[in-house]
């Protein structure tokens, strides 16, 4: 007799599945994969189906939101951190934001903090970025970064470039293993092709690439490239050309390129760190290049680092004088001169007004101003000056004038009378003091420091040492042209721009008359009448280019001023020879050892942050047409080429 059968087992609406783990078990994935796959195997196929739908009707949704918010990306909208460049058209000046905007807008800035007008200066301020494609070059392994070990030695003493260390000699690779140069255009006595504005543009832009790529892969992240060594060196440690290049990146249109460089500073630029840094180098490279970027962009995250950094450098004015010491530790707050002096140079304390001025305004914050503001005063009323002229030392205790009866236009005194001409006209024109020293100045240069050389009779500004003139001029003193013309333009007398012309010629010749068409450091002038000599004339320790902005920048200007195409022309004739003697294969630019020698110009394995912050930027600008791109009536440069704005009227 069999057992009665078991009753039947209720009926249930859902599956119930058990896990049990196999006894060969070791933690692997594999199991899990498994039980998830026969999860799903067990659903029925309309569950499936709907988990599916589901899935793609989120993934469709998230793409939309996304498309839709990069096209709008409203600035109310969005946080310090993720703040983006907008795509734009080429060049314009887009109406100026609401005064009356959230502080939401500036996220961590407070709101007694929030600058009236977002205090980023006069209407129609920012610039967009041209919506532009170009070919990538020489960027492959782009995500590399440079292993190689920092340069042996340390710097001594610079000056804007101008490193006094010693020669590198066979350290570097010989440029021969790269093939021969090209001969110059002036050496084979053929003129360069001709070029219209947009394509010698485009040459820039090219120019910079390849100095951006060199950078990218070897020295990301670093102050300076070594292009010859592929490798990298460091001042202060900061990513120094980074910062320098920002703007110029905003103006070029190189959105992509910008908006990696903007990804570094949000994620790695701390200055928390235990580093000297020069005061004056650091506040026209580092902090103007984030006051300008924040100005172009809109992007508080470039005002906020500035205002950190700011408030880093105030200890450097904590001296008996108010004569700020020329190096501060950002790290710790320690400041202290040099080590092998008390004194500070004269344009080092004069040439950071621009910059502490305008983080004020910004801010709201008025130490910045007044510490810098102090000096200028200072300087104003100490004797020890002729007819303007200023020695190039003062003392941080004593705040008195040092090496007195030595005037020079070139390294040390340079921008002190670039930042007279330029703070009067940041401020609106409304500080006389300021105009006052400035045109005294001038009239001391025309009276004390002009000559005209045999046989060319150019123009050119000397140094005067004990009442004993010396024709010697520093590249650097080719800055004067373009300042001249920028105060002539500002109402100032019209023999400025008479002066500034007769400069700009004999600036240009300094590099004509090289045999790679480069200008030397420094060059000394022929004043004997003998028929067979050169105008200018270069000494075997100077004959070395460090790809210097100085005569590029003041062709633009007179370019800008005058309408004059042939300051164009030269340009890029100049452009032409940085491209035949000084670029790397490998990605970026050198400085050289002999611009005299073509076949062997002695690449020096560096290049100089500025190279990217002012030369290719003034070269861009110089062979635009269009007079609104950074307009001259709305923005002041500061010495390192970083567009800031004229006050507006209050």
């Amino acid at each position: 007799m069999y057992p009665p059968p078991p009753p039947p087992a209720p009926q249930r609406d859902f599956i119930s599945v058990t896990l049990i783990p196999s006894r060969g078990y070791d933690g692997s994935k594999g199991w899990r994969r498994r039980s998830c796959w026969r999860k799903w195997k067990q659903l029925s196929r309309f569950q499936r189906n709907a988990i599916l739908f589901l899935l793609a009707f989120l993934m469709l949704c998230g793409l939309l939101t996304y498309v839709s918010t990069s096209d709008q990306w409203p600035a109310e909208n969005r946080s310090a951190e993720g703040q983006r460049m907008r795509p734009a058209n080429p060049p314009v000046l887009p109406a100026p934001q609401k005064a009356d905007a959230h502080p939401e807008t500036f996220p961590g800035l407070s709101p007694q903090k929030l600058p009236r007008h977002f205090r980023r200066g006069p209407p129609n301020l920012q610039i967009r970025a041209p919506d532009r494609t170009f070919k990538d070059r020489g960027q492959d392994e782009a995500e590399r970064r440079a292993e190689a070990v920092d340069e042996k030695g340390q710097r001594t003493i610079s000056w804007r470039g101008a490193v006094m260390e010693p020669e590198q000699g066979s350290e570097l690779p010989s440029r021969k293993a790269e093939g021969p140069p090209r001969p110059s255009p002036q050496a084979l006595g053929i003129q360069n092709p001709p070029a219209s504005p947009k394509e010698r543009q485009k040459a820039v832009i090219d120019a910079f690439r390849h100095a951006w790529a060199g950078y990218r892969k070897f020295a990301w992240g670093h102050d300076e490239l070594r292009p010859v060594s592929r490798s990298f060196s460091e001042w202060f440690g900061l990513g120094l050309t980074l910062i320098d290049a920002l703007d110029t990146m905003w103006i070029l249109g190189l959105k992509k390129e910008f908006e990696e460089a903007r990804k570094w500073v949000s994620k790695k630029l701390e200055f928390q760190k235990n580093v000297d840094v020069n005061l004056f180098e650091s506040t026209i490279r580092i902090l103007g290049g984030l006051l300008s970027a924040f100005h172009l962009s809109g992007d508080v995250l470039f005002l906020q680092k500035a205002e950190d950094f700011g408030n880093r450098l105030m200890p450097a004015f904590q001296t008996p004088s108010k004569i700020p010491y020329s190096d501060v530790n950002i790290g710790t707050g320690a400041a202290h001169p040099p080590r092998w002096t008390s004194d500070s140079t004269v344009a080092e304390v004069t040439s950071i007004q621009l910059e502490f001025r305008e983080l004020s305004r910004l801010t709201g914050v008025k130490k910045f101003q007044e510490a810098a503001e102090e000096v200028t005063r200072h300087i104003h009323s100490l004797s020890g000056k002729k007819d303007g002229l200023v020695p190039m030392f003062i003392n941080t205790h004593s705040g008195l004038f040092t090496h007195l009866g030595v005037f020079t236009l070139g390294a040390r005194a340079d921008s002190y009378y670039e930042y007279l001409l330029k703070q009067w006209i940041q401020g609106g024109k409304k500080e006389p003091q300021l105009l006052e020293d400035y045109l005294e100045a001038v009239e001391g240069i025309k009276r004390h420091l002009l000559r005209r050389s045999e046989p060319m009779k150019l123009t050119f500004v000397g140094e005067l040492t004990h009442g004993r003139f010396s024709a010697k001029m520093d590249h650097l003193v080719c800055f004067l042209p373009g300042t001249l013309a920028l105060g002539a333009h500002h109402g100032l007398p019209a023999d400025h721009m008479e002066l500034a012309r007769a400069l700009m010629d004999t600036c240009y010749q300094m590099n004509r008359q090289m045999e790679t068409g480069l200008s030397p450091e420094i060059v000394h002038f022929n004043l004997s009448p003998q028929p067979a000599r050169k105008d200018v004339l270069v000494k075997a320790a100077d004959r070395h280019n460090l790809l210097r902005p100085e005569t590029v920048e003041s062709l633009f200007y007179l370019y800008r001023f005058t309408g004059d195409r042939k300051y164009q022309d030269w340009g890029w004739d100049i452009l032409q020879s940085f491209n035949t003697y000084t670029r790397i294969p490998s990605g970026g630019y050198s400085s050289i050892s002999n611009v005299q020698d073509p076949s062997n110009p002695q690449p020096r394995d560096k290049m100089e942050s500025f190279f990217l912050g002012e030369t290719l930027k003034y070269l861009y600008l110089l062979f635009s047409d269009d007079p609104n791109l950074l307009s001259l009536d709305t923005y002041v440069f500061n010495t390192e080429a970083h567009p800031l704005p004229i006050w507006a009227p209050a």
